[in-house]
Formats: structure tokens, sequence, C-alpha cells
């Protein structure tokens, strides 16, 4: 049973908004499919698994200064014109009230300025002292998994009700690499999806090779500078990708030192401010998910 429950909320929230129709709304006509989709989602999760400590994670910064001053296309297909997210204008107002719910319902929430919420679960993940589930649909994730502390990824891919669980097993088996050498791995094959390039020619199968092979990237890049056993193909393409593989690893890395301020982290047995909770059901048309929200709180904090 996990102590310590992590949730990757940006990660969860977009995942509602998507699987979630719009037409779900507030009754002033306001689209809540993000907030009601995300709240059934953490109620499921806390029913199903029980956490003695459950932390929403957020993006204070989604794209913090010292990832783009290393890597200037970090993210950036998804500025917004205004310099901010590119974020789908019925999902932008949500996003307040869905930290307002967690608030007043006393779920913990963490952001850090200059942090993504990556950095707020890898650092809260290696400082616990028992078991930690890290909530997520981002691969990036699978870097954290250690079966000996244990942490785990429950990873959202199919689902919130149909996790699959993410160990160090299960990392060696999807992409023959341990665990512990998954940001490696990622910094050599590159992520489209966050402007990383990776090195170029270099994909799945040949990342894994080399970093199984040398155990870390750091050890590559001393055999490419040593004369090491390289094929020419592999030296030439690491050899023109050296300015990028000096700069990658602090930005593919998830933060494990983030300065997070003092929290209760532990489940709460009762909404912190049930008047607003109430309050915001009637607003937004929560009812619903709310109470199926504090009556699995309810069940776990007296089970």
């Amino acid at each position: 049973m996990p102590g310590l429950m992590l949730l990757d909320t940006p990660s969860l929230y977009y995942r509602a908004f998507y699987g979630v129709p719009e037409s779900v709304t507030a009754p002033d006509g306001m689209p809540v499919n993000a907030i009601r989709g995300l709240i059934d989602m953490i109620a499921t999760l806390v029913r199903q698994h029980s956490p003695a400590e459950l932390v929403a994670c957020m993006d204070a910064d989604w794209r913090p200064a010292f990832r783009v001053t290393a890597i200037p296309t970090y993210k950036a297909h998804r500025v917004a014109p205004d310099g901010g997210e590119e974020t789908p204008d019925t999902l932008a107002p949500q996003v307040p009230v869905i930290e307002r719910v967690l608030d007043a319902a006393g779920v913990a929430r963490v952001g850090v300025p200059g942090y993504e919420a990556d950095d707020v679960m890898g650092t809260l993940a290696v400082r616990a002292s028992g078991a930690v589930d890290i909530v997520t649909g981002d691969r990036d994730m699978f870097q954290l998994v250690d079966d000996s502390r244990p942490i785990r990824i429950l990873y959202t891919a199919k689902g919130v009700k149909n996790l699959q669980l993410v160990d160090e097993a299960a990392v060696a088996a999807r992409y023959g690499v341990p665990g512990r050498s998954y940001a490696d791995f990622a910094t050599l094959r590159g992520d489209p999806s966050d402007g990383l390039p990776g090195v170029p020619g270099v994909g799945e199968k040949t990342a894994a090779t080399l970093i199984t092979r040398f155990g870390s990237l750091e050890a590559l890049v001393r055999a490419l500078d040593e004369g090491g056993d390289l094929t020419a193909g592999q030296r030439a393409k690491l050899d023109a990708a050296r300015d990028y593989l000096r700069v990658a690893p602090d930005v593919v890395r998830v933060a494990r030192d983030v300065p997070i301020p003092d929290t209760d982290l532990a489940l709460p047995a009762k909404p912190r401010d049930p008047e607003a909770l109430a309050d915001l059901a009637e607003r937004y048309g929560l009812g619903g998910p709310l109470g199926r929200l504090s009556e699995a709180i309810a069940q776990t904090s007296h089970g």
C-alpha cells in the first residue's frame, strides 16, 4: 500500500479535458469537463489505492528558464503568442477552479516557482521514507522508478481505471534499459513532444544498446573521448551532437532538489473548507464528483 501518492496534475487534467465531453458544463454554461474528470480520477485513485499521503503536483512554471537556456527548442512549439503555454480556450479557465477545489477539499497542492510538476514529484519521491506511487501519463517520469525504495509509476495511458504499473522490470522489458538509466536513454533518443532533438540518427534501439553497453551517458561520452568501442557511424553521430549531449542531461533529468515549502501531505480526514467546497459545488455543478471524492477520502481515512 503506498504511503505517498503523487499526482501529475497537469497530465491528469489534460487527460480529463480530452476524455470528458465539453458539453459537461456548469449551470452558467462554462465547460467543467476537466474539473469533473479530474475530481473523479482522484476519487478513483483514493478508493483503489488508499494512500496515507496525497499531493497534487502543479506546474508553477511549465517551461523553466534553466531548461530553455540549455535547449532553446524546449517546448518551444507550445508557446502561445502571448508567451504563455498554448492551452485550449475552454481548459484555461478551469485550471484556477481546479486549484480552488483542491484547496477547499484539503488535498495538498504543491507548485514551486521556476519548476515543473515533474521536478516537484522527483523531489518529493526521493525524499519520501516509504513507498511512493506517481500517477502520470508522462514517460519522462519512468526515470524515477526504483524497486529498492519502492517508487513506482501508475501510468495512465489506458485511463485511471486501467492503470499500468511501471516498475524497473517494466522499464527494462519495454525499453531494454534499467529504470535508473531511462533519462540517459531518453536524452539520446530525444522527444519531439518536448522539443528535444536527441542525437540525429540514433533511434530507440541504438540508444538502448549504447546505454546498456556503457552503463550511462557519462560513460558513453567518455568512451567517445577516449576512443572506446564504438562503430565509425556511432562515433560520427555522437561527435556531431557533442554540444547537445553537454547540455541535454540537465533538461531531461527531473530535478530532485526543489525547495518545497513545508506542507502537510496527509490525506485529509475531512474537507479543509466545507463552506467553500459547497459554494464551488453549487456554482460549477460539481455536487456528484465532490460527493464521490468526499466519500472515497472518508472511507480511506477511516479504513
